[in-house]
């Protein structure tokens, strides 16, 4: 009976967890702003209800908690947070956004702005980890764009979601990268090769469609102003690609890119010594709420899990499972409508992270891949919310001239992108080209 009890858990233990996300969800809705309510304050609630819920001591509570708080994946996952927010906040300072931007926008021709700004976005989010941070720094000059030459607005803003996406999601610095990775326990390069297979024919018909279409375009000309830049501080980007793909440890990769963008940036007259010191703890402290949450969340998991709650969640899910197949579309839904409850595809990967290794290791998956399906049907959901944070920028630089429905319609490559994971699932071919390409 104890047994039995065991493998089909505990729903009563999942309450804590709910009111995490209701909480969230909830304060969202209120607000209007899904953003408003930090995350972690959100987790914190739901640790005092498990402690008020759980027939357990306060020093047996509160010693689960910590060891969650301090599981070695956890505390591995905050410190790969920190260093990539280090390498973000320096290589920006130094001049490395502007100079990828400014590169970008000064080469675009006038009929294929759309193509463009895909590609631009595409590659500052690879670089720099965020499809936020793309938007941010791309969004006002694309509207500008397409305001002052008659291209297409949705069209464009359509590009410039799709281009920062995918970024975000085959980025080796994403947060959502890291999550996946740690999660299910597999190497980063791995994963992006992976994750490449499936992104990378998307990403192809998108671009000529984007092609096609700005040839077929009826725009006037349009006289795009050529800012200088320096060559070398898009250097430390690819140099973050390029030790990544070569199997540096991530720690190691993100230390090097990190003094190198400041080398540049003391030598360049961008900033002190003092002042690059000061830019390092500035990433620190950009990674704090992710850093806090992560945390926090793995101690609220470990009591959610000792108290049965993690083993009636996958009894459920493995009841509805019948194979492989359905045993990794089943981590997609599962962590995509985890995300349109919390429009975050982090957090959403952090709660479901140890679920989907669970699953990993019950129908013998391939880590690796389990951690592509879990990032990439994460970040299409994040894509189309239209309370999330990416798509509320763009409407936002917008400014009334674009709605939700326009910018969804021309969001292609997350079509296509869902399209290429389905068939990853589902084909068997698929799988012998990875395996034959990538020896994986």
């Amino acid at each position: 009976m104890t047994h039995l009890l065991k493998k089909k858990g505990n729903a009563y233990a999942l309450i804590p967890l709910l009111i995490f996300i209701f909480t969230f969800l909830g304060a969202g809705i209120w607000l209007h702003d899904f953003y408003a309510l930090p995350a972690p304050v959100a987790v914190l609630i739901g640790i005092i209800a498990a402690f008020l819920l759980f027939k357990n001591s306060t020093e047996e509570n509160v010693a689960t908690l910590i060891a969650g708080c301090g599981e070695r994946k956890i505390m591995t996952m905050c410190l790969i947070y920190l260093l990539a927010g280090a390498f973000a906040v320096v290589s920006k300072a130094m001049g490395g956004v502007d100079a990828v931007v400014s590169l970008g926008i000064s080469t675009i021709d006038v009929a294929y702005f759309p193509l463009g700004i895909f590609l631009i976005a595409a590659f500052l989010s690879t670089a720099t980890g965020t499809s936020v941070g793309a938007i941010v720094a791309i969004g006002p000059i694309a509207v500008d764009l397409a305001n002052s030459s008659g291209a297409s607005l949705s069209l464009i803003a359509g590009a410039l979601l799709g281009g920062s996406m995918l970024g975000d999601n085959l980025s080796m610095i994403s947060d959502t990268t890291i999550a996946a990775t740690q999660s299910l326990g597999c190497e980063l390069k791995d994963k992006f090769k992976v994750n490449l297979f499936i992104a990378l024919p998307a990403a192809i018909i998108t671009i000529i469609l984007f092609y096609f279409l700005g040839l077929n375009s009826d725009i006037t000309a349009e006289a795009i102003t050529k800012t200088s830049f320096e060559w070398v501080t898009i250097v430390p980007y690819i140099l973050i690609i390029v030790l990544a793909l070569m199997g540096v440890n991530v720690f190691s990769t993100l230390i090097i890119g990190t003094v190198l963008a400041g080398l540049i940036g003391y030598f360049g007259n961008h900033f002190t010594v003092m002042e690059f010191a000061r830019k390092v703890y500035e990433g620190f402290t950009s990674m704090t709420e992710i850093f806090l949450l992560s945390m926090l969340t793995g101690g609220l998991a470990a009591m959610v899990d000792k108290a049965g709650g993690i083993d009636f969640l996958l009894h459920q899910i493995k009841k509805r499972i019948k194979n492989k197949k359905s045993a990794q579309l089943g981590i997609g839904a599962l962590v995509g409508f985890t995300n349109v409850a919390i429009a975050n595809n982090t957090v959403s990967i952090v709660i479901t992270g140890g679920i989907a290794k669970e699953i990993n290791e019950e129908y013998n998956l391939s880590s690796k891949k389990t951690a592509a399906i879990l990032d990439i049907f994460s970040c299409v959901i994040q894509g189309i919310l239209p309370y999330g944070a990416q798509v509320l920028l763009i409407l936002s630089f917008a400014k009334g001239k674009l709605d939700f429905m326009d910018l969804l319609s021309n969001a292609w490559y997350h079509l296509f992108l869902f399209l290429f994971t389905l068939i990853a699932i589902y084909s068997t071919f698929w799988d012998k080209l990875v395996k034959r390409f990538f020896k994986l």
